[in-house]
Formats: C-alpha cells, structure tokens, sequence
C-alpha cells in the first residue's frame, strides 16, 4: 500500500539501495596522511607529455598486536609513489618539499604482472598505480627536517 502511494505522489518507484549492475558511480580511491619522502620530480612521459611524481611516507597505527612473549613489532613505514598528470596541480606540487606533512587523494589501478616478465622484476610483480587527485598541505616541515 505504501509503495503504491509512493508511486503515485512520485510517479516512480525507488528504492533506497539499488541492485542494478549500473557502474556510473563506482569509484576506487585512496586517501594518504603523511610526509612527503622526498621533494617531487617533475618527469616526462615516452609522448613529451610532462607530469610530477612524488611519494608520500605513511606509518601504520597502532602498531601490530604484541607477540606470545610481549614483544611488540614496531610499525613499519610504507611508502606510496603517486603521479600526478594535471598541469594546475603540478605547478602546486613543485613547490612542496621533503618532509611536508600532507592529505592526498589519489584514484588507484591495480595491475596484474606481466606474464612473460621476470617475477623479480616490477613488471613481474602485482602493481598498485595511483593517480593523484587532490593534495592539502597539513603541516610544512621543520628547518631540520627540510635540511635532511
């Protein structure tokens, strides 16, 4: 009855949580908190097209459950290589320097390891490929830290 009354006030019926295989909102994206590991590098693609690389050091909290014995492992530093293709973006992110504490938005790509590749080799290896989207500075990094 109420979705009859619904259909009629608003002329189709809708549901709060859909089923359908529609894909126009499907997103993969993943946000970083951390520093900055070194300063970008501004590189250059095999077509002359310009785009800044840079990589973001994350440290996972809190550190992992302690062992049988009550030790603890320490946490471990992760670090995130991200490319950035879009020019606005890329004159903001020259300016950034090693140790900048910074949120970054990035879209990623999971690619599988090429099949006639080395395994140790990376083009061997299962590989995340993230595409910068959006970076705030949080914190500039202390004259020590930038001297590093």
């Amino acid at each position: 009855m109420l979705a009859t009354a619904r259909q009629t006030f608003f002329g189709v019926q809708r549901r709060a949580f859909s089923t359908t295989p529609s894909r126009a909102y499907d997103v993969s994206k993943l946000i970083l908190i951390g520093r900055l590991g070194k300063d970008p590098e501004i590189r250059t693609t095999k077509s002359d097209k310009e785009y800044v690389a840079y990589t973001v050091a994350t440290t996972n909290y809190p550190p992992p459950p302690p062992n049988p014995d009550g030790s603890r492992i320490e946490s471990g530093t992760t670090w995130h290589h991200v490319v950035s293709f879009n020019p606005a973006q890329n004159n903001y992110l020259k300016m950034l320097n090693k140790g900048t504490q910074v949120y970054v938005e990035a879209n990623f790509e999971l690619r599988d390891p090429d099949p006639n590749a080395d395994p140790s080799s990376p083009a061997g290896q299962r590989q995340i490929f993230l595409r910068h989207e959006n970076v705030r500075v949080l914190k500039a990094p202390s004259t020590s830290e930038s001297l590093d």
